[in-house]
């Protein structure tokens, strides 16, 4: 799978030092039960989270963006900046095998509008039921949860505000979710993990636009 042979030569180590890739901050990712989702959060609501167990804390977020274009190659989730991730795979949900994959094929999710997301599970929940709340209350005024909640990160009067926001469906609970524009826009995109030497997970990156490493 020459994909991970890619993402290890570019995240392997604590930094990402390419020049075709600059690298944004984003903010820190709240991980409250340690199952952690990546989607189009607006197609797939109830999308399911990863197999592996992740830490539980607050993690720094990064966006790696293609120079040329401007647009977001690479999202990642730090969870031990002081360990090399040695060893990479595919991250899988529930009924995925690895060995199910012929060659170049990966298992990923779906993105339709444009914007992916990362979340805890428990944000997950939090998001689908402030979508509830927010149409019980608006009723037919209820323009969409992408319209209510998080176009106004994106865009404002004078136009777009950036490419990426952290968002908190409720500002009394901690859980929140990291979205960003996901490459070109619409596309199927994988999610890999990366471990350290003694097998404990410390990057999760979903990839929108491979960059070549020749």
């Amino acid at each position: 799978m020459t994909h991970i042979e890619n993402i290890k030569k570019l995240f392997s180590r604590d930094f990402v030092e390419n020049p075709l890739l600059e690298t944004y901050e984003v903010g820190k990712i709240h991980i409250s039960s340690g199952k952690i989702v990546a989607s189009d959060a607006l197609i797939s609501p109830d999308h399911s989270a990863f197999n592996q167990e992740f830490p539980k804390g607050d993690f720094q977020v990064l966006v790696h963006k293609e120079r040329e274009s401007n647009c977001i190659a690479y999202a990642e989730i730090v969870f031990d900046k002081n360990q090399l991730a040695e060893n990479w795979s595919l991250a899988l949900c529930d009924n995925q095998n690895i060995n199910d994959l012929k060659e170049e094929e990966i298992y990923g999710y779906l993105v339709e509008s444009g914007m992916g997301t990362f979340m805890d599970k428990e944000a997950q929940i939090s998001l689908n039921a402030l979508e509830q709340d927010l149409f019980h209350k608006k009723g037919a005024d209820f323009m969409g949860i992408y319209e209510e909640f998080f176009h106004s990160h994106f865009f404002d009067e004078n136009g777009a505000i950036d490419q990426f926001a952290v968002l908190k469906p409720y500002d009394n609970k901690p859980e929140n979710i990291v979205a960003f524009e996901t490459g070109y826009g619409e596309g199927f995109y994988a999610t890999y993990i990366g471990y350290s030497k003694d097998n404990q997970p410390v990057k999760l990156i979903s990839e929108f636009i491979e960059i070549g490493n020749d």
